[in-house]
């Protein structure tokens, strides 16, 4: 093991211009009009080294040691740096991977707070803090710089006026959410300036802001958009890591996704967006880096204080904890890894000003190792005024063991549902007994939720997300066809709970086309018409599809972007995505804003579950063991509204219905018939019969 490894000399070991001790807060460089400030953690280095680049970021012209340490806070000041200058740190300490340090100063390091990035990142042997190909693997130490082919830190000026910008704050039990890449949203729309297209600018240009209102959307929620790299095994195949789950810095915005100043371009899109009354929440990647596990690049974290960052195996600290299935887990339960985790949210809210963040795997950040309800992160979330007043919401889980935590989440998190996903998929690809399980997930799924004061909104619903197929793949395909990511199937889930219609993949036969757009329309309106917050894959709308793809994290092309040429055929369901928004705001007993009951201590129903005959369901009726109808009444939460009369029939065959008495309601209005579209029929009196068709998704409201 090398615990002092030898630096080879330069001419430029000195500071040229006039350093002082500076202070440890905060983290990161920090311009305060004069100078800069420069402060990095390390708990186990020995020296960190500050070095500065020319405006390429090609030659390095100066390299000088932070003169102070306070409290594990390597940090000094620079009279002569200002806005512009790239800069990045070699960490000097033991390269003892066995014992968890992996230092090497022989490699360049960007900031953990990097506010910008600059330079440009190439792959290279260099990046690794071991020699590739010797035999002693990870054990062994390279001596390369790396520098040349290394992306820099960008010392930047955050001031910024927002001038007359407003956030929309919308309330939870008005939220409807729709899921979009950046690029893949805006690539091959034709309303768009080419110059736009799969840019930050794109998400704001008039044609996009245009088709999320004929939607009634009201957030949108980005993949991530933290700067991330591309992985070397997928650009040697000729691919790139689309999706962005690779993070190398937590508080830069991505570079790809603009033409000129990045932080500019987004702070500009997300004012624009909130203009327009619709709110940005970002997909946040705060459970897993870059560096991938032992063999991985040292790019950032594992240089500068590999065993702080990351949870490694306490009886071998040479391998990675790994909860996330990508080599590595950040270790939240670190004091200053938290700290880092909740600066990067406070910036994103104060300095771009966003309203909500989606945690990828989010069962990892409340390790310790095991997910407690009460871990710091969460409990520093629930504490923190500037995170007050933003949606949190978990995908509440991972692949470690005891990952799984939906529902276990504490009060002020919404969390992803797969429990409504999954339920929802079987029942619309004809399986049997499954009413218990469907009437509780179109009422918020409260054996998961209903705790600690958490209502409805705690369930995000969704049957489709970027992760999987998207709808028009989940009825046209029943296996994976993921041959184009080159991983021989081996990726992506084989539990796709899909169905064909008879033929797998495109088919010009119309009854087969007929019931795929059917199945496509019931998904829809149950996803608007069920309690809890929806959410909208981008291009479900359209009939968008992946080939039967359903990992396409590396597929940035066609497959993975949006096709918006079904715009204005049969397969556009704008208009009905449009109507079912509308639904849930004539109607404020979709939303989610209270748990129904049932029958309640007056006599009276918040819900009433009904047999095709009218009459209320019994234990019998529940525990039909070939059960693929459910129907019910929502009352309506104030005196004299209107209620509404849900039908949903999974059945094989159309099912005979009777109007069924309630309150003052004397006829039933029809709005809305999946089996043929958005048409109205007149009005029938309570008592009176109607042909539900089979496959199909009716919604009668209750006329006085």
């Amino acid at each position: 093991m090398l615990s002092h490894p030898l630096l080879p000399s330069f001419s430029f070991l000195r500071s040229n211009g006039q350093a002082s001790a500076g202070s440890p807060h905060p983290l990161g460089a920090t311009w305060d009009g004069r100078g800069t400030n420069f402060a990095l953690f390390s708990a186990n280095a020995t020296k960190v080294e500050l070095c500065l680049f020319d405006r390429e970021g090609k030659r390095e012209t100066e390299r000088v040691a932070l003169p102070e340490r306070s409290e594990d806070v390597w940090h000094g000041y620079f009279s002569h740096v200002s806005p512009g200058q790239l800069y990045g740190y070699r960490v000097h300490g033991p390269y003892e991977p066995d014992h968890g340090h992996r230092f090497n100063p022989n490699k360049l390091l960007i900031d953990p707070y990097s506010k910008q990035l600059g330079g440009s990142f190439s792959w290279s042997d260099a990046h690794f803090g071991y020699r590739p190909g010797s035999k002693q693997e990870d054990l062994s130490f390279d001596r390369r710089d790396n520098a040349r082919n290394m992306c820099k830190s960008v010392v930047v000026d955050t001031a910024h006026t927002w001038s007359r910008e407003r956030r929309p704050q919308i309330a939870w039990q008005d939220t409807i959410i729709y899921e979009a890449h950046v690029k893949g949203l805006t690539q091959t729309r034709k309303d768009i300036p080419d110059d736009a297209r799969g840019t930050y600018r794109g998400l704001s240009e008039p044609g996009t802001i245009a088709h999320l209102r004929k939607l009634g959307v009201t957030a949108i929620e980005l993949l991530p958009i933290h700067a991330f790299v591309d992985d070397r095994y997928l650009l040697e195949r000729g691919l790139k890591n689309y999706w962005g789950y690779n993070t190398l810095s937590f508080f830069t915005p991505e570079a790809r996704y603009a033409h000129g100043n990045e932080v500019n371009a987004f702070r500009s899109t997300v004012a624009t967006l909130h203009d327009a009354g619709i709110e940005v929440i970002l997909d946040v990647v705060y459970n897993h880096t870059a560096e991938g596990y032992q063999m991985g690049p040292t790019l950032c974290y594992r240089g500068i204080d590999n065993a702080s960052y990351y949870w490694l195996m306490p009886d071998n600290p040479r391998y990675y904890d790994d909860f996330t299935g990508t080599g590595n887990s950040l270790k939240l339960a670190h004091p200053r890894v938290l700290q880092m985790v909740m600066d990067s949210l406070r910036m994103w809210v104060e300095t771009f000003h966003v309203d909500g963040f989606r945690f990828d795997l989010a069962s990892t950040l409340a390790r310790g190792p095991a997910f407690d309800r009460n871990a710091p992160f969460l409990t520093a979330v629930r504490q923190d005024p500037v995170l007050a007043n933003v949606k949190m919401i978990a995908e509440p889980w991972d692949v470690g063991m005891g990952g799984y935590q939906v529902g276990r989440f504490p009060t002020g998190w919404s969390e992803w549902n797969d429990q409504y996903r999954k339920t929802l998929r079987q029942f619309w690809r004809g399986e049997g007994n499954l009413v218990g399980d469907l009437a509780r997930r179109m009422t918020g799924s409260a054996e998961q939720f209903q705790h600690d004061g958490r209502g409805p909104h705690a369930s995000i619903n969704h049957v489709t997300v970027h992760d999987g197929f998207t709808l028009a793949d989940l009825v046209s395909y029943e296996g994976k066809h993921n041959e184009a990511n080159g991983e021989d199937g081996r990726d992506g889930s084989d539990d796709n709970v899909s169905i064909n219609g008879g033929v797998e993949g495109d088919t010009d036969n119309p009854d087969i086309i007929a019931f795929r757009r059917r199945i496509r329309a019931n998904q829809l309106a149950c996803l608007f018409l069920a309690q809890g917050v929806p959410l909208l894959l981008a291009g479900d709308e359209v009939a968008n599809g992946q080939n039967g793809n359903n990992n396409t994290y590396c597929q940035d092309n066609e497959t993975g972007w949006v096709d918006w040429s079904k715009l204005g055929t049969d397969d556009d369901f704008t208009a009905l995505v449009g109507q079912l928004t509308g639904l849930r705001q004539r109607f404020p007993q979709i939303k989610p804003q209270r748990w129904v009951e049932g029958k309640k201590a007056d006599g009276s129903y918040d819900v009433k579950w009904l047999t095709p005959g009218a009459a209320e369901m019994g234990d019998q009726d529940w525990n039909f063991p070939d059960g693929r109808f459910l129907s019910y009444v929502l009352a309506a939460p104030e005196s004299g509204g209107q209620p509404l009369f849900i039908v949903l029939n999974g059945a094989d065959d159309d099912v005979e219905i009777t109007f069924p008495e309630w309150s003052d309601v004397a006829n039933w209005q029809n709005a809305l018939d999946t089996s043929i579209g958005t048409a109205k029929y007149e009005p029938v009196a309570v008592g009176g019969k109607w042909t539900s068709r089979s496959k199909s998704v009716l919604v009668f409201s209750g006329e006085p």
